[in-house]
């Protein structure tokens, strides 16, 4: 997206994305989803205090003077939860069976989140890298519910970065 001069940036709605993830060599998966929630990448701080040679408080005195610094920490990933209506596609429970059987680092895939303008044109674009699932959930049933029944994924990542 090009923007010219004195133009303000679009700020984009939520409602206008697509999640692309590959499972088991197929093209795509079915990945129109309801929610995707956690896309959160962190870092803290962390505090050291050091004792400096500096003189302070009564003149004379050589003892050192107490300095804090604030360092970045490793960058943390969060986990993120991907809700959809459930269909008759086995491909997550697939992928969530596999992990479970112990070959979760065979399981790690890309996962890529693309937010759309008004004009359909992808403007933004997030990649999820080293991603599986941890957990795998379907809501509660009920004979008076009119609600669509939905599957939920729970998904870890190892690096969150935005690509375009």
């Amino acid at each position: 997206m090009v923007q010219s001069a004195g133009q303000l940036p679009e700020i984009l709605t939520a409602h206008r994305f697509y999640l692309g993830l590959t499972l088991d060599g197929q093209n795509s998966t079915d990945c129109f989803f309801l929610e995707c929630q956690g896309f959160k990448r962190t870092q803290e701080a962390i505090e050291i205090t050091e004792v400096t040679s500096q003189s302070w408080g009564t003149k004379g005195q050589s003892k050192g003077q107490v300095v804090r610094t604030k360092l970045p920490s490793n960058p943390k990933s969060g986990n993120l939860v991907l809700r959809r209506g459930i269909t008759n596609s086995m491909d997550f429970w697939k992928w969530f069976e596999k992990v479970q059987q112990g070959n979760w680092s065979e399981q790690r895939r890309l996962v890529a989140l693309s937010i759309y303008n008004q004009a359909n044109q992808e403007v933004a674009r997030f990649e999820l890298a080293g991603a599986w699932p941890t957990s795998y959930k379907i809501a509660d049933v009920n004979a008076r519910s009119q609600d669509i029944e939905i599957e939920e994924v729970e998904v870890a990542f190892e690096e969150f970065k935005r690509v375009k």
